[in-house]
C-alpha cells in the first residue's frame, strides 16, 4: 500500500510544488501568469499567505502529488470572510482523487477558521473544471467577460462560489490558520482526506 499524506505545506515543499505549477503557467490558460515564478517568489507566497490561510500538500510515497491553498478574495475589510482557492495536481496523479481530497480538507479547515465563502475563477472554456467544481458544491456566480489575454486570445473567466455556512448574524473575526495547525482536529481532517485518495494505477 502506498503512503499517502496531506499536511500543511512548508517552504521545504516549495520546489516540488513549483514543479507542478510551472507547466500550468507555461502550457495552459489555467493560470493567468505568463511566466512561472522563481523559487524565491514562490516561497514568498507560501510564507505570506500561510500567515492566515491554509496551504496543503499531498504526498504519495514521498512525492508531491498535488497541493491546494486558500488566499484572500479581496483586500478590503468587508471581504475578510471570503477566500479564493486553487488546486494543482501532478499529471501522474490525475484521477486519483487528490483534488477532491484537498478540497474536502480545505472546506473543513476554512469553516473552522470562520470563513463564509469560497470563490474560484476558471478560465473559459474548461467544462471539466466547471463540472468538477459543481460536484464539489460550487455554483456559477458570474463571469469576467473577455478579461484575460493569453496565448494570443481573449478569454472569459467564469466565477464559481461555495458557501461554507449560513449568512446569518454578525460574523466573528476569522482565526489565522497557524493558531489551529497543531490542534488534533486538524490532524484528523487531513488524515481523513488522505484516506480517500486512490493509489495511481
Amino acid at each position: 500500500m502506498p503512503e499517502i499524506t496531506i499536511k500543511p505545506a512548508t517552504v521545504e515543499d516549495a520546489r516540488e510544488m513549483l514543479a507542478i505549477y510551472a507547466p500550468y503557467v507555461e502550457a495552459t490558460t489555467v493560470s493567468s501568469e505568463y511566466e512561472a515564478p522563481s523559487l524565491g517568489e514562490f516561497i514568498g507566497r507560501i510564507e505570506r499567505f500561510t500567515q492566515k490561510t491554509p496551504w496543503l500538500v499531498c504526498r504519495i510515497d514521498g512525492a508531491v502529488a498535488g497541493y491546494g491553498y486558500a488566499s484572500p478574495h479581496r483586500a478590503r475589510a468587508a471581504y475578510q470572510w471570503s477566500v479564493e482557492t486553487s488546486i494543482y495536481v501532478a499529471e501522474a496523479f490525475h484521477r486519483c482523487g487528490v483534488a477532491r481530497a484537498l478540497y474536502s480538507a480545505l472546506f473543513e479547515l476554512l469553516t473552522r477558521q470562520g470563513y463564509y465563502n469560497i470563490f474560484v475563477g476558471i478560465t473559459s472554456p474548461n467544462e471539466r473544471s466547471i463540472k468538477f467544481h459543481s460536484a464539489m458544491g460550487f455554483v456559477i456566480s458570474g463571469a469576467y467577460q473577455v478579461s484575460m489575454y493569453k496565448f494570443g486570445q481573449w478569454r472569459d473567466v467564469i466565477w464559481m462560489a461555495k458557501s461554507l455556512r449560513p449568512h446569518t448574524g454578525e460574523p466573528h473575526p476569522t482565526l489565522p490558520f497557524p493558531q489551529l495547525a497543531g490542534l488534533p482536529f486538524v490532524t484528523d481532517i487531513l488524515g481523513k482526506a488522505a484516506a480517500a485518495i486512490r493509489a495511481p494505477q
